[in-house]
């Protein structure tokens, strides 16, 4: 079996960190604030220019706040569900892996008794009618990172809701077009979406979410982390640069570059036109596979990020799961040593398959390199099973 002639120039397909912008190099970084203080004013002033920039790039509204916080997206979702949650009922929404990790912080660790639970299996969305946002508070992701399934728009959330919508949005900001007027709580991370490094979080809050902040205080214990109020009013300097925890000022930087990147490229408009590219050119290969199909069961709710294949093949199919499975391994391990594509297994809950990012950072010319090295690979494991049967 000949070898694809074309390679990917930049083989970085991780859903994150996922492939940093074009370009990138370490001299980016050379204007970091190291050896610094995050509270002196030139690390204060990086810290208000990464928030300022972030509100540029992805339109956030003028009086929603927008922090820096602890612990990636997963830090910024938990302190919103620990400072929020309680007051009002709240529906849980899974349909993948970070989706269930909140239900079972909610169920288990919160202890909320009138949580109701609404899944759906990978691939699908949960029935968002049954949602009842008018009454009650709801969570949810965005884009399922580890499905590649999306909410198609923000339609199902009622414009006149009492309850607060808290969206974990880590890839789908920067690539899809988030209904601000429609979310209370927005978070994300660096890693995803624009490339930037691991360990810090955004958390953005609509005035409706301060309201709640500094009229309900929690029953259970906070952590310091995740205090965001003292004497009932909300901590302004979170807001402004004054981030609760020390941060590296290196990833701020690397940040900013990227943040700058994107303002460059013409904002929010063009990271999803690129994204929708990208995806397009992964999901219109694989209509014309006859071995891999899209995750994804409706068009409508296809990620344009994280876009999730499975192994279609009816021979392979019918040697049953560990058949599947081995052959997808198979082919990410070898793309990976042949430096062709790297982490695009699937993630390790989902249904065994492949993960191929497609947002903004990664070029629509190394997707389409990538898609003959894919069919190797798949013709390659096949035949170690034919050849392991025989």
């Amino acid at each position: 079996m000949t070898e694809p002639n074309t390679r990917p120039r930049a083989p970085f397909f991780s859903s994150g960190p996922c492939a940093k912008r074009p370009g990138w190099t370490p001299s980016a970084l050379s204007d970091a604030a190291l050896g610094r203080s995050h509270r002196a004013k030139i690390g204060k002033a990086k810290l208000k220019r990464a928030i300022d920039l972030t509100r540029e790039v992805l339109q956030v509204p003028a009086d929603y706040r927008i922090g820096i916080v602890p612990a990636s997206d997963t830090g910024a979702v938990e302190m919103a569900m620990w400072s929020l949650l309680g007051p009002r009922p709240v529906d849980m929404l899974a349909w993948e892996s970070f989706g269930e990790g909140w239900v079972t912080d909610v169920a288990k660790q919160l202890k909320l008794s009138d949580a109701r639970i609404i899944k759906a299996g990978y691939g699908e969305l949960p029935d968002l009618a049954r949602v009842d946002t008018r009454s009650r508070d709801v969570v949810f992701t965005w884009n399922g990172t580890t499905s590649g399934v999306r909410v198609p728009n923000a339609d199902w959330i009622a414009a006149d809701r009492e309850g607060l919508a808290i969206c974990d949005a880590t890839s789908a900001a920067f690539a899809q077009d988030l209904d601000w007027d429609k979310l209370d709580v927005v978070t994300f991370s660096w890693q995803k979406a624009l490339g930037g490094e691991g360990g810090h979080g955004m958390l953005v809050l609509s005035p409706r979410a301060v309201a709640r902040l500094e009229s309900y205080v929690p029953p259970w214990p906070m952590p310091k982390i995740f205090r965001m109020t003292k004497g009932g009013k909300l901590l302004e300097g979170i807001f402004q640069g004054e981030t609760i925890n020390t941060p590296s000022m290196l990833c701020v930087e690397d940040y900013i570059d990227a943040l700058e990147w994107a303002k460059g490229l013409g904002g929010l408009s063009a990271l999803i036109a690129r994204a929708d590219a990208n995806a397009r050119t992964i999901l219109d290969w694989a209509e014309r596979s006859s071995w891999a199909a899209n995750l994804a069961q409706d068009p409508a709710t296809a990620s344009n990020t994280s876009v999730c294949l499975v192994i279609e093949d009816p021979d392979i199919v019918a040697k049953g799961p560990d058949a599947i499975a081995a052959v997808a391994k198979g082919i990410a391990s070898s793309l990976d040593a042949a430096g062709v594509a790297y982490d695009i297994a699937s993630y390790r809950d989902a249904p065994a398959g492949l993960r191929i990012w497609c947002g903004a950072t990664v070029e629509t010319s190394d997707l389409a390199a990538l898609t003959p090295w894919l069919d190797h690979a798949f013709a390659a494991e096949t035949a170690k099973l034919v050849a392991k049967a025989a």
